[in-house]
């Protein structure tokens, strides 16, 4: 009988490779398979119900990290920043306000390096203003995210997992305040296995998804300085659910990102920042046992299996709906399950900038609490960002991660041949 095995297993594959404890196995295997199920041990330790912890899972867990330096280094938030190059992952609405008339990123970060060194991110990212009135603009980013080289299989055989998507989208103003985009996504995941005969190979799946979103920005005046208060939201990941052959269908990270920045001049020159960003994953928490337990203590099986077996069934549509009311366990979660990012950025003459953020998760929905701090460089043509990643939830397998970001300006580039 053939035999398939999903993410979940090929995962566990990776961390008895590399000899691991259990305990951190089973902590950055969730991390690997959702990065919002960094929970656990931390939550026990501090006398929480370990009954509580009920992360929301997903497939294709690697479109949730975010592939530049300059929005991680902010607390994981861009929904209203400025637009850059990498708006496309934040909000690509932004692009009919971008002030070039073309930009290019390519971005890099190595995951997880505190406990392995061959899982990476890397993404390229970029649009084009389109028309003579400056008011469209067209997009497209790549994302490669590799687990690098794992042995499986009865015969020990080496596979090369890997995710990748592929984007376009197009963004309009459809007024001098406020603009609006759509991205159309494909999406390839490559971490199932056939576990048959002598060797292991790399089994994919496919699903296709979209994002829209908007955004709206003005300059009120304030006192004698004009400063730039900026919304934007952006719904992502709309689509199919991904399955791998013989495995249960996943649903896709489909999420809800709203946020605001405020832009401040201190002096000629000097500009200050502020930003807050809310998410929340538009999936339905799984069914658990522990949420159909009969008086007398015991589980009600036929319960839950019908529980499992219509969250398995479910749409990816009906579970957007499904992700906002109470969830099998009775209760309403829906504050527990938002996200919050808040950070700063100073830029001196917009060829310097200093950045800092913090991002909280709650306890019993991942446990993900660090804080970001990143800089940056531009000249000419070319800006150079880095961000580091400093955690402050226990035995987190994202401390100390590091990004970083590469950005060509069309116009910066343009000045440097001596065209116009």
């Amino acid at each position: 009988m053939r035999s398939v095995c999903g993410p979940d297993k090929l995962i566990i594959h990776i961390f008895h490779h590399m000899a691991f404890r259990k305990t951190i196995l089973a902590l950055t295997a969730a991390a690997l398979i959702s990065p919002a199920a960094l929970q656990g041990r931390d939550l026990a330790d501090k006398g929480d119900d370990i009954q509580d912890i009920n992360p929301i899972t997903t497939g294709v867990a690697s479109l949730r990290i975010s592939p530049d330096a300059r929005g991680a280094s902010m607390g994981e938030l861009g929904a209203a920043t400025d637009p850059d190059a990498n708006a496309q992952y934040w909000n690509s609405s932004k692009y009919a306000f971008a002030y070039s008339q073309g930009a290019i990123s390519i971005n890099y970060v190595p995951w997880l390096r505190k406990i392995v060194n061959d899982i990476y991110l890397a993404s390229v990212s970029g649009y084009w203003k389109i028309g003579s009135q400056d008011l469209q603009a067209v997009s497209a980013s790549l994302r490669y995210f590799s687990l690098g080289e794992v042995t499986v299989g009865n015969n020990q055989a080496t596979i090369s997992p890997y995710e990748m998507s592929f984007d376009l989208g197009y963004s309009r103003k459809l007024s001098n305040k406020y603009s609006m985009g759509i991205v159309f996504r494909y999406i390839y995941s490559a971490m199932g296995y056939d576990n048959t005969g002598q060797e292991a190979n790399s089994i994919g799946a496919s699903a296709f998804a979209a994002d829209i979103n908007g955004y709206f920005t003005y300059y009120p005046i304030i006192g004698r300085n004009e400063c730039q208060w900026s919304w934007g939201w952006n719904i992502s990941n709309i689509g199919s659910k991904l399955k791998y052959e013989g495995q249960q269908a996943a649903f896709l990270p489909a999420n809800l990102r709203i946020g605001t920045a405020f832009t401040f001049p201190l002096a000629d020159y000097h500009n200050l920042t502020f930003g807050l960003d809310l998410n929340k994953l538009l999936v339905p928490a799984k069914p658990r046992a522990q949420d159909f337990v009969n008086e007398d203590g015991s589980t009600n099986e036929e319960a839950y299996r019908e529980a499992e077996q219509e969250w398995e069934d479910m749409s990816s549509f009906k579970g957007i709906f499904k992700s906002f009311g109470k969830g099998y366990s009775g209760k309403n979660e829906f504050f527990k399950e938002i996200t919050l990012s808040l950070g700063a950025e100073y830029a001196y003459n917009d060829q310097f900038f200093f950045r800092a953020g913090y991002f909280y998760e709650h306890p019993t929905k991942g446990n993900r609490q660090y804080f970001n701090v990143g800089a940056g460089f531009a000249i000419s043509a070319f800006k150079l960002d880095a961000c580091y990643t400093v955690a402050t939830a226990a035995n987190s397998p994202l401390d100390q991660t590091l990004r970083f970001s590469l950005t060509f300006d069309v116009d910066g580039l343009k000045g440097l041949l001596g065209k116009r």
